[in-house]
């Protein structure tokens, strides 16, 4: 069973940083694209990242281009954040995602989500 926890949202003023982990058990972690969105209130979730099979290509939403890095290590199964600069309308609750098929370049089919994780930018 597919198992996706994040950590690291917090509560944290605008222009600075925080970084969020997902932690994977459960298939063969390496071999999936993985991803990263967010939910603001009364809002849609929204696509903020993603992240090949690899590690060698990233996707990015124009709002964070520049600001946030996703990034993963295969050996601890575990993706990861870095968002910088954070702005007052990234405060979200923050989902990990994992693609449903393997060795994709893109997250296509993002099949399974975490619980979630709040990030809360104080302006």
């Amino acid at each position: 069973q597919v198992q996706l926890v994040e950590s690291g949202g917090g509560l944290v003023q605008a222009g600075g940083s925080l970084r969020l982990s997902c932690a994977a058990s459960g298939g063969t972690y390496s071999k999936y694209a993985m991803g990263w969105y967010r939910q603001a209130p009364g809002k849609e979730r929204e696509f903020v990242a993603a992240i090949s099979w690899s590690g060698g290509n990233t996707y990015y939403a124009n709002s964070v281009k520049g600001r946030f890095t996703i990034s993963r290590d295969n050996g601890n199964n575990t993706v990861y954040l870095q968002m910088n600069s954070l702005k007052a309308e990234d405060t979200a609750v923050y989902y990990c995602t994992r693609n449903r098929q393997p060795n994709t370049i893109v997250l296509v089919n993002p099949a399974y989500w975490g619980q979630g994780t709040q990030v809360t930018v104080s302006s």
